[in-house]
């Protein structure tokens, strides 16, 4: 008889070749196996809820593993687990869940935010990207708002992925300023390759003025990616919330 569980966990990713295992680099999937194993000794797969790339974080996540072991939900497994994993990922909860319960599959939506930061800060070098220009941040919105209007996000999309379809629905994306930060808040029920990083590095065109709102919708439009604009970096990127339905998981790490 083996157990499902549920892990809610964050991770920094600047010292991560992404969430998932990958060929002579470091990963946080590989990470967590290798922990997991060592701990139960049993060999351990992990499932994650998605696929970070390379440089971005997660404020929040969830994956899931299967084991033997039928207690793995303890506080003192948590606090076990934390010791055996690196210093830029932590273990928030460990949840048993039914053998069907999936990480990916079962999630209803995601947010993910981009923090800007317009003054040179060397203490938020790896976890915002310093933007020299001073963006209009209502236009931005203004064009933010333009994306309810739409599902297909292709021009928004890394090329050659192997997704079925480009459509997303978008539930809110929002853009706010406090003092010299800028944050990108964006939630949908799923998300392309590169999406949100392309998305704000369009958007950060309406807000210098280099595009005006009808370019944006004209971009949206052609499903081309190469009408948009270019991909932000990585590192100003967190996954900051995964949720499902209450009978698959009730999140029980509270920020």
């Amino acid at each position: 008889m083996t157990q499902r569980y549920f892990i809610e966990l964050a991770y920094k990713g600047t010292n991560f070749h992404g969430w998932q295992i990958q060929p002579n680099a470091v990963s946080v999937q590989e990470c967590l196996e290798k922990a997991l194993s060592v701990i139960t000794r049993e060999t351990i797969a992990v499932t994650g809820a998605g696929r970070t790339d390379t440089g971005v974080h997660a404020s929040y996540f969830v994956a899931h593993f299967d084991s033997g072991k039928l207690n793995l939900d303890h506080p003192d497994f948590t606090h076990k687990l934390n010791s055996f994993l690196g210093k830029d990922i932590v273990i928030f909860q460990v949840s048993k869940v039914t053998t069907e319960a999936h990480a990916r599959f079962d999630a209803t939506s995601r947010t993910y935010q981009y923090h800007l930061n317009l003054r040179k800060d060397p203490f938020a070098l790896e976890t915002s990207w310093y933007f020299f220009s001073r963006p209009d941040v209502e236009r931005m919105n203004e064009a933010s708002r333009i994306l309810f209007e739409y599902t297909d996000f292709t021009s928004f999309s890394k090329l050659h992925t192997d997704v079925k379809t480009n459509n997303c629905k978008i539930y809110c994306a929002e853009w706010t300023q406090e003092s010299a930060n800028i944050v990108f808040t964006v939630k949908a029920d799923r998300f392309l390759r590169n999406m949100v990083r392309a998305l704000v590095g369009t958007i950060l065109e309406v807000g210098i003025g280099k595009i005006d709102l009808n370019q944006f919708r004209k971009i949206i439009e052609q499903k081309d990616r190469g009408a948009a604009g270019l991909s932000v970096p990585a590192h100003g990127l967190f996954l900051t919330d995964i949720e499902y339905p209450k009978e698959i998981f009730n999140r029980r790490f509270k920020e």
